[in-house]
């Protein structure tokens, strides 16, 4: 049975939107000011991918001071944030049926720590990632293989909402199942190369026992 690693931001907890905002914020308060829909196309990556990408010949000191001014920013919203439904339920699920859980974020730990209390799940999960595990964000894999050896398998599969989660599994070796709550249509999400993709998590518990996933 493969490893479930899993994406937390728009993928576990309804993040995405508040994310493109803390990011509209801080690039406004820098004198950059961009549409929030290129911005949300861009979230799933971490500052160190989505700042150059969205502006390219930013300084570095500014690049700097925007990612700083973005925790701050989200630190205003992350308040509002909520887990989706069922998403407690989902890890119990891979639990039950035998599955290694490991959460595969690049979030800061005071954030992650946030979301795995909103889940209600650290007792439930084998492991996760934070910001402290990788040196490059989605589309890098480093995330990615960084939850694959803390799930100790050969075999695995990732759960996530964007395309940077479907590349930076590819480069490590996966196959991803996505979700549409990350804001990002199904054809999108295929084209991307996802595997499967379903509407929600509550559909996806639903179809646990098809392939990639084979959990029952």
């Amino acid at each position: 049975m493969p490893a479930a690693l899993l994406d937390v931001d728009g993928t576990l907890i309804d993040t995405n939107y508040h994310h493109a905002l803390a990011w509209y914020r801080a690039f406004r308060d820098k004198g950059i000011v961009l549409p929030v829909w290129r911005i949300h196309r861009h979230i799933g990556m971490g500052g160190d991918q989505l700042v150059p990408a969205l502006v390219p010949d930013i300084d570095d000191a500014l690049h700097e001071v925007v990612e700083e001014t973005r925790s701050e920013r989200y630190g205003e919203l992350i308040g509002e944030v909520q887990a989706f439904d069922q998403a407690h339920e989902l890890i119990a699920d891979l639990k039950e049926g035998g599955a290694t859980v490991v959460v595969a974020s690049s979030s800061p730990q005071d954030e992650l720590d946030h979301y795995l209390d909103l889940l209600d799940a650290r007792e439930l999960l084998d492991a996760w990632t934070t910001k402290d595990d990788v040196e490059a964000t989605k589309p890098e894999p480093d995330v990615v293989a960084a939850a694959l050896a803390k799930a100790a398998s050969d075999e695995a599969v990732m759960l996530g909402d964007t395309p940077w989660d479907v590349k930076a599994a590819e480069r490590a070796g996966l196959a991803t199942i996505c979700l549409l709550t990350g804001g990002w249509s199904r054809q999108e999400l295929v084209d991307a190369g996802a595997a499967a993709v379903y509407e929600s998590i509550p559909e996806l518990r639903q179809n646990l026992g098809k392939a990639p996933l084979s959990f029952s």
